[in-house]
């Protein structure tokens, strides 16, 4: 007869050590972003910027460590897509729009108003169950708000221009377009990584150079926008029911 599989709850503690340290890798993104509302709030957006990259990259990490080491079999009690998600909303949504309200880029009442747009409808939109592709790409606008308070930071707007940019691309999260997801979308590869190193060079650059970088920078950054849209709008996007 087949020997039974060991309990995945009583694994020994060396098998559990990876998983948990993978998940605290997750987590720490909750504390970077808080540094970064701190930063936001003593109204110093580069440092808040800076602490979200180090979110992202922290983002970045988990998900091939997850897969690699196998951390749903080690522990399974804890459920590391709930926890990703809460980490997201924190970094590319809630904490995005409190830069935004301290960013002084229109009268507060306006910017309060954003602000409550951006995290109601990514709230809705992280909900849905169809936000991904079944080749990996985003359906609808992937509520990276981080990223567009960030080029609104660099390259600010009318107020009305800018108002009216966030509440079409809040609504873009539930357009039938897609958006690419730079690492996992197998076409283009090996261009969308490198075209990722240029605009994540650039962005570390306009950070250091306290969101007013040079010419080369904001070139690099608006270059790389329009390669990253571009491939959305080129790609004909399949049926999701």
């Amino acid at each position: 007869m087949a020997q039974s599989q060991p309990d995945p709850q009583h694994r020994p503690l060396r098998e559990r050590l990876p998983a948990y340290a993978v998940h605290a890798l997750t987590a720490s993104g909750t504390a970077f972003a808080l540094l970064s509302l701190i930063a936001a709030f003593q109204g110093d957006a580069a440092e808040a910027f800076f602490w979200l990259g180090v979110a992202l990259v922290a983002d970045g990490l988990d998900g091939p460590l997850a897969r690699k080491i196998g951390i749903a079999e080690r522990v399974p009690a804890i459920n590391g897509e709930t926890l990703d998600l809460v980490v997201d909303f924190t970094t590319y949504v809630f904490v995005p729009a409190a830069i935004l309200i301290s960013s002084g880029l229109a009268p507060f009442p306006l910017l309060v108003f954003l602000g409550c747009v951006i995290v109601a409808s990514a709230a809705v939109y992280f909900a849905d169950t169809r936000m991904k592709t079944e080749d990996n790409w985003f359906a609808g606008f992937p509520a990276v708000w981080n990223l567009v308070i960030f080029y609104l930071l660099i390259f600010p707007l009318p107020p009305i221009v800018m108002a009216v940019l966030v509440v079409v691309t809040a609504i873009a999260q539930a357009f039938p377009v897609v958006f690419v997801h730079p690492i996992r979308v197998k076409a283009f590869r090996p261009l969308t990584i490198t075209m990722l190193v240029v605009w994540a060079i650039a962005a570390c650059a306009a950070i250091f150079e306290d969101l007013d970088p040079g010419l080369i920078t904001r070139t690099a950054l608006l270059v790389t926008l329009v390669y990253f849209v571009g491939l959305g709008v080129l790609r004909r996007p399949k049926h999701t029911d």
